[in-house]
């Protein structure tokens, strides 16, 4: 089950409001507060999708770049020893390092998804 949804590369955090018996969701990965509402799956699907679109909309006429999700470009420091393991580990997958990385991200983030 999912918490979330995707319209045009942005994705949104779903929450229920027991207290309001509605659908919230807040566009995620951005440091602008973008938030809609619904009442069923269909209708939460729709403000969302306005959302977005009301977003990208009032960034162009103010003259503001809307802020972009993740470019899927990632830099990590870790220490030299994680370095050598995770080296060796793609070698022996027959992966690159970033094909082996990216990998395991995926599968630690399809938790939360």
């Amino acid at each position: 089950m999912s918490n979330s949804m995707v319209y045009q590369g942005y994705a949104a955090r779903i929450e229920f409001s027991s207290e309001d018996e509605c659908f919230i969701g807040h566009i995620a990965g951005i440091k602008d507060v973008v938030g809609f509402h619904g009442d069923t799956v269909s209708e939460l699907k729709t403000a969302f999708e306005e959302a977005v679109n009301d977003y990208l909309e009032a960034c162009k006429k103010i003259g503001k770049t809307p802020q972009k999700p993740y470019s899927g470009k990632l830099m990590l420091r870790i220490h030299p020893e994680i370095h050598a393991a995770v080296a060796t580990a793609a070698e022996l997958s027959g992966q690159s390092i970033n094909q082996w990385a990216a990998e395991a991200l995926n599968r630690e983030a399809s938790l939360f998804t």
